[in-house]
């Protein structure tokens, strides 16, 4: 039985696909500033544009990709230099924004559980004494 799958085991990685991707919408959907961009992926970005003026007829990924690492690769550091600055730059704006942001969700918490602590009670304990309270007008 060398060559067949196990029919569990593929099960279990779309499971686990799909609960990374919703995670992922969850951050975005939150207003948490994403991560800067590698120095490769700013290269990148400049990269894709120039291949793609250069090879409108390719439309594939994993061949623009395959030549940018390649280039990336034969470049010398004194060429990849401008864009290790580009990426520390975006680093230092996303910390900016990532402090800020973090200052605000934690204020924002605090005042949340502020709110809470004014009862010992839980929220089904409360609404249940508010059902009673309307069945004693009735």
């Amino acid at each position: 039985m060398k060559g067949k799958a196990d029919t569990s085991k593929k099960g279990e990685g779309r499971l686990k696909a799909a609960g990374g991707a919703g995670k992922r919408k969850k951050a975005a959907a939150s207003g948490k500033p994403k991560r800067p961009p590698s120095a490769f992926f700013v290269f990148m970005s400049e990269f894709r544009q120039e291949y793609n003026a250069q090879h409108p007829d390719n439309k594939s990924v994993a061949a623009v990709s395959k030549a940018a690492g390649e280039k990336w690769r034969a470049m010398s550091e004194e060429e990849k230099q401008p864009y290790v600055d580009q990426a520390g730059q975006k680093k230092q704006d996303y910390e900016k924004t990532k402090a800020n942001f973090d200052k605000k969700s934690t204020s924002s918490k605090k005042a949340k559980t502020h709110d809470d602590e004014g009862s010992d009670k839980s929220k089904s304990e409360v609404d249940d004494e508010d059902d009673e309270e309307n069945e004693e007008d009735e």
